[in-house]
């Protein structure tokens, strides 16, 4: 118990998502789960998850899985991501096994079992966190090290998988207060007119603050929106708010 609380405590003191991931990988490789790969959306639709460019992905995964599996679109006949999207929870691996042994897999489903065992992704078990709204959604799947077999697994979960949820849900509401961009990345003075946009300030309003003019002030929420992939500046103001990279606190 006082492992656990530690490690808690260090997950909620993280100042990173780099340093959150880091403590987090580490711990779950203690029970056996050597590969994780974590995903938050919040552009979540009926038939989409949105631009994976707006997505937190983090994995330990080889870039050769990752390669196929995310950039070549295999992700999206995954049966555990489907099963992800749909509900809340832990779910252990065997689900999937058990519906390919009844033939319950379409072609694109049997092509990524395919493909994993390939992998050696085989074993493990995958969490889906509670949504806050019914654009969002984040999981994480726990591959088990090679070797180890899922009933070996269900063993490890039998005795540890309460304080795994409870670690993968502490990792995974502290990694939604940290400031993160994922291949969105803003500068310094683009957070900055963004923010005073965010406080109701006007282009002239700016411009006067910072000492600039307001043509440049202008450039700078253009680029701004640029590099948010946002139509409007309000657009782009939600989404540096989404990924906690509004009024930030330097250092």
């Amino acid at each position: 118990m006082k492992e656990i609380l530690a490690q808690l405590d260090r997950l909620t003191n993280a100042g990173s998502v780099e340093e959150l991931w880091d403590m987090h990988v580490r711990q779950m490789a203690t029970y056996g789960f050597d590969r994780l790969m974590y995903g938050f959306t919040r552009y979540r639709t009926t038939h989409s998850l949105g631009d994976p460019q707006d997505w937190v992905l983090l994995s330990t995964q080889t870039p050769e899985y990752m390669k196929v599996f995310f950039d070549e679109g295999l992700y999206y006949h995954a049966p555990m991501i489907k099963w992800a999207m749909a509900n809340d929870g832990a779910c252990s691996w065997r689900w999937m096994m058990e519906m390919q042994r009844i033939d319950n897999l379409t072609a694109s489903e049997r092509r990524v079992m395919e493909f994993n065992r390939a992998m050696q992704v085989t074993a493990g078990y995958t969490i889906s966190f509670r949504s806050i709204s019914e654009r969002t959604k984040g999981a994480i799947a726990l591959t088990a090290a090679p070797g180890m077999t899922q009933d070996q697994v269900e063993q490890v979960w039998a005795q540890h998988g309460d304080a795994i949820i409870v670690m993968n849900n502490v990792m995974h509401l502290k990694l939604l207060t940290l400031p993160h961009s994922g291949e969105r990345q803003l500068t310094r003075r683009q957070r900055e007119v963004l923010q005073w946009v965010g406080d109701g300030k006007t282009t002239q309003d700016i411009a006067v603050l910072l000492g600039l003019t307001p043509a440049t002030v202008e450039k700078h929420l253009r680029l701004a929106r640029e590099a948010l992939d946002a139509a409007t500046t309000a657009q782009a103001v939600l989404k540096a708010s989404f990924y906690n990279q509004m009024f930030l606190v330097e250092v």
